[in-house]
């Protein structure tokens, strides 16, 4: 399972916060014409393009990772 939740509160959205499972994904539509990103670790410039007419489709991997420290 994976928890998720938008720290943007100026969109409209209807998905602030959530669960994904491998059962229940989560479906993003850009509505973005033009600069839409999509980056999840903090780090903007390791981005992928995200304008408007793309979905993106978010879910719990197969494999587990281990954190190594």
């Amino acid at each position: 399972m994976v928890v998720f939740g938008d720290r943007d509160t100026t969109q409209k959205t209807d998905a602030t916060f959530g669960k994904i499972t491998s059962e229940t994904p989560l479906a993003l539509v850009s509505q973005m014409p033009e600069n839409g990103v999509i980056f999840s670790d903090g780090i903007e410039s390791d981005f992928l393009q995200f304008n408007s007419g793309t979905t993106a489709t978010i879910g719990v991997a197969a494999k587990k990772g281990h954190l190594v420290t």
